[in-house]
């Protein structure tokens, strides 16, 4: 099997972009399906061997991928990265911020350090990468950025420093749109709810059965799919998006737009899309 994009074959051929986060989840959906398209993709993350499983699983499906170890909340290392990612590839036409992470907490019992790692991986990272992308190559040859955020509207309890950084990374994806768009360099971001991703098994186990119940939550009453999250980041990235920047797009299923005061009764006609040959269902939502 392949993965099954909605979008023309071959629109990235030819092309290069890095994937953060690029070991699982979303950016290891995200960078199969550029490179599906054709494009060369550049996985990064923190762990060699993650993104080096996803380099061989693109390699085994014909695909074109390098895999580079970096602490995206250290600027040296961001800068030397990216200069090898060029000079691997020749060229580099995009960034799909997708690298992230963060702890479930109320505000009081999240101390300074906790604060600032999130901080630090949340914004700081992204906004490093960002940069070193344009000034490294972007400033010369136009190119897109796709930030990836968080449903993070109406405040985020229980991860207000997620929430605070996120915020932050919408108003630098709208500032970055304005200052590099003299260069051709279009900035978007992107908003995901809630998704069925590897990620939600790295929360505690008493969270398990609140992670089950969230799709309640959601106006069309299911999780979205890596897949519909990745098909919005490659359109984004593409020509089709050319007059389209600063803006943030949420892949929430509406549920950003939900009200405790107006009911929402069971959904119809919400099949989910997935063109993912190789996504696997996470392990909180498959035990029983």
């Amino acid at each position: 099997m392949s993965y099954q994009s909605v979008l023309r074959p071959g629109l990235f051929e030819g092309r290069v972009y890095i994937v953060t986060g690029g070991g699982s989840g979303i950016g290891r959906c995200t960078a199969h399906e550029l490179a599906a398209l054709g494009a060369q993709v550049a996985l990064v993350g923190r762990k060699q061997e993650k993104v080096d499983a996803v380099k061989t699983e693109i390699e085994e499906d014909g695909g074109t991928a390098s895999a580079h170890s970096c602490d995206i909340r250290e600027e040296e290392s961001v800068q030397a990265t990216v200069k090898a990612i060029i000079a691997e590839h020749g060229r580099l036409d995009g960034l799909v911020n997708n690298a992230g992470g963060q702890f479930a907490s109320p505000l009081t019992g999240i101390n300074q350090k906790g604060w600032e790692t999130v901080v630090r991986t949340n914004l700081t990272g992204g906004f490093l990468m960002a940069r070193e992308a344009y000034t490294q190559a972007l400033s010369k040859t136009g190119g897109s950025i796709v930030n990836i955020v968080a449903d993070m509207w109406g405040g985020m309890p229980g991860m207000g420093h997620s929430g605070a950084a996120r915020a932050g990374m919408v108003n630098f994806t709208q500032t970055a749109a304005v200052e590099w768009a003299p260069s051709g360099v279009r900035v978007n971001a992107v908003a995901p709810g809630w998704i069925a991703s590897s990620g939600m098994d790295n929360y505690p186990a008493h969270m398990k059965s609140w992670i089950r119940s969230l799709a309640d939550a959601v106006p069309i009453k299911r999780m979205g799919t890596e897949s519909e999250v990745s098909s919005v980041i490659c359109f984004l990235l593409s020509e089709g998006a050319a007059f389209i920047s600063g803006d943030c797009w949420r892949i929430d299923g509406g549920g950003s737009q939900g009200s405790r005061i107006w009911p929402m009764p069971n959904a119809k006609n919400n099949e989910p899309y997935n063109g993912f040959h190789r996504a696997t269902t996470p392990k909180v939502l498959s035990e029983d």
